[in-house]
């Protein structure tokens, strides 16, 4: 996994994690006790909790990184694809109301190299 930056306009939200390949994508926060920052499924429409520690808030995001849906998933649950979506931010539960990320924002991502 590659390793970056959340940001609103040009502000940082949180750290994240940046998946590179399907297993990655399909491990996704499997098997962690929690998560600090946010986990980036580029190609991921949808998402499940099947065997998780922990809930988690999940962001739709659009092509250009546009907050499409935000829904909070408890363990052994699946969100279904959503109208538009095209990646998907994992965060610990909270976690995006906490740093005021809702539907309509614009992010960016910065990896660090």
């Amino acid at each position: 996994m590659r390793s970056g930056w959340l940001l609103r306009d040009g502000d940082v939200v949180c750290a994240l994690e940046m998946t590179d390949s399907f297993g990655e994508r399909a491990r996704g926060l499997l098997g962690r006790a929690g998560c600090e920052g946010g986990l980036h499924l580029a190609k991921a429409r949808a998402v499940q909790t099947l065997g998780m520690k922990f809930a988690v808030d999940v962001a739709f995001l659009s092509e250009d990184l546009v907050v499409v849906r935000v829904v909070r998933l408890p363990p052994w649950r699946i969100a279904l694809p959503r109208r538009g979506a095209r990646s998907i931010l994992q965060t610990e539960a909270g976690a995006l109301e906490r740093w005021g990320v809702k539907v309509d924002d614009q992010l960016d991502i910065r990896e660090v190299r």
